[in-house]
C-alpha cells in the first residue's frame, strides 16, 4: 500500500514534530538554572552503561557458539572494542575499530 502525498507529508511533519519535542523538551522541563532531581541525576550516571549493555546482549542473541565461526569473530572484536576503549578512551574511535576488524574477520580470516 502506497502513501498519498498528503499522507506523506503529514507523516513527515509528525516526524519532526516528534524529533523536535523529544529535543527540546528536556529543556523546557529542566532549565539551565534549576538543579535537576536527584533521580535524574541517577538516570544520567546509570543509563549509558546499561545501554551498552543491552546493545551487547541484542548484538550476540543471534549467534551461534555451536556451528558456523561458533562465535569467535564477535568475541574478538568485542574484545579489542574493550581493549581499544580502555587504552584511549574515545567511544567513536573503539566503535569503528571494533567495526573494522570485525568486518575483516568475516570478509578474510572466516
Amino acid at each position: 500500500m502506497q502513501m498519498t502525498v498528503s499522507e506523506s507529508i503529514i507523516t513527515i511533519l509528525v516526524i519532526i514534530l516528534g524529533t523536535m519535542l523529544t529535543r527540546f523538551l528536556p529543556f523546557v522541563i529542566f532549565p539551565e538554572d534549576k538543579t535537576p532531581p536527584d533521580f535524574i541525576k541517577y538516570l544520567g550516571d546509570v543509563l549509558p552503561y546499561a545501554v551498552i549493555g543491552l546493545l551487547v546482549v541484542y548484538s550476540l542473541k543471534d549467534v551461534s557458539f555451536t556451528s558456523g565461526t561458533r562465535g569467535i569473530p564477535e568475541i574478538l572484536s568485542i574484545i579489542l572494542i574493550t581493549l581499544v576503549h580502555l587504552r584511549k578512551k574515545n567511544t567513536l574511535l573503539s566503535i569503528a575499530i571494533g567495526t573494522f576488524f570485525y568486518m575483516f574477520l568475516l570478509q578474510v580470516v572466516f
